[in-house]
């Protein structure tokens, strides 16, 4: 890496920016928190506590106005926004993270793709549910071949959620970004997509089922994939007793994992991702492996969300979008999952 850090300014606050973002940036020598943008007067206090090196401005226009003196930017801000400030960013000179979703429509993701390939600058989506630790465990299943040919797959991300938290998500249509399907599917059709390859949604139930709740907020889909793999896609916000967050079939074995990865957790209880205990899952949180007759205890992967910030330093370090290297996430695969929930949404109508 060279020895200049990457200048970067995190657009927004709330639970993105303070935590999936801000704390990953700090902990990584190899960029400077430059800039957060907040116009919550608590936020604004919260993020001069935790980072008295970083400027603190009013909203993602503030950032964009000091783009001569940044690198980086890294938008937690609502859906809605992401199409206008990924453009404005790209076109004011700088490299671009966008949080999930990456936009509304798939049409403005192959925009923003075309215009980031046209002025040199890397664009890439958090999807960092590639980095759970039972994601990964589910990766090193899957490529050490141990499940045989997989035949079905199942995911779910369920929660007890009877009130909207968010001002923003309250008043939030599908056309604004809103609902589940926009935000824990976004995560779920991505990981379906990598570990299994293109598919089409065959099935879809998308429902609304909390009062106050203008999107949907109850979501199942079933999704036929080239490879031969069909997906069964369970994204729910009502549910007071969650199933299983994977269940996977093969010919030669399956595999059910249960809980939440403990990154996000141990983040907001104020734990750093260069502690030594950051992203380790406790034994009895493992998944569960039966093959040939036998049910083995698998331990969970180590959680990783550092990584999609290693990974994008070398990215840029080594020239952007004109090198080799790949970037954390292709933003092609969060358009790819785009169109599936678009494909859902006309399903389910």
């Amino acid at each position: 890496m060279t020895s200049t850090p990457i200048r970067t300014a995190v657009a927004g606050f709330g639970l993105s920016g303070s935590v999936f973002h801000a704390p990953y940036i700090a902990g990584n020598p190899a960029y400077e928190l430059a800039v957060i943008a907040t116009s919550d007067p608590a936020r604004q206090a919260k993020a001069k506590d935790r980072y008295p090196q970083t400027k603190i401005v009013d909203t993602p226009e503030d950032i964009l106005a000091l783009a001569d003196q940044l690198d980086l930017i890294v938008l937690g801000t609502p859906p809605a926004t992401h199409y206008p400030l990924a453009k404005a960013a790209l076109e004011a000179g700088l490299d671009v993270v966008v949080d999930k979703p990456f936009v509304v429509h798939s049409a403005q993701g192959e925009e923003l793709i075309q215009l980031a390939a046209r002025l040199g600058r890397v664009l890439t989506v958090y999807q960092n549910r590639r980095w759970d630790g039972d994601a990964l465990t589910v990766k090193k299943l899957l490529d050490a071949g141990t499940l045989g040919t997989v035949t079905r797959f199942e995911s779910g991300m369920e929660r007890w959620a009877p009130e909207i938290a968010k001002a923003w998500k309250a008043g939030a249509t599908a056309e604004d970004g809103g609902g589940v399907l926009f935000d824990l599917g976004a995560h779920v059709l991505d990981l379906a997509l990598g570990f299994f390859g293109p598919a089409q949604v065959t099935y879809a139930e998308i429902t609304a089922r909390r009062p106050q709740e203008n999107s949907d907020d109850d979501v199942f889909l079933v999704l036929q994939h080239e490879s031969g793999v069909v997906s069964h896609v369970t994204i729910n916000l009502n549910s007071h007793l969650q199933g299983p967050r994977f269940r996977v079939l093969g010919t030669k074995g399956g595999f059910v994992k249960y809980g939440t990865d403990p990154q996000e957790p141990y983040v907001l209880g104020g734990g750093l991702p260069t502690d030594a205990e950051y992203g380790v899952e406790p034994a009895e949180n493992h998944g569960t492996l039966q093959a040939d007759g036998q049910r083995t205890t698998i331990p969970t992967e180590r959680g990783a969300y550092p990584e999609f910030y290693r990974i994008l330093a070398e990215k840029i370090d080594d020239g952007g979008t004109a090198s080799a290297r790949p970037a954390p996430v292709d933003p092609a695969d969060s358009v790819a999952g785009l169109k599936l929930i678009e494909q859902a949404r006309v399903l389910a109508s």
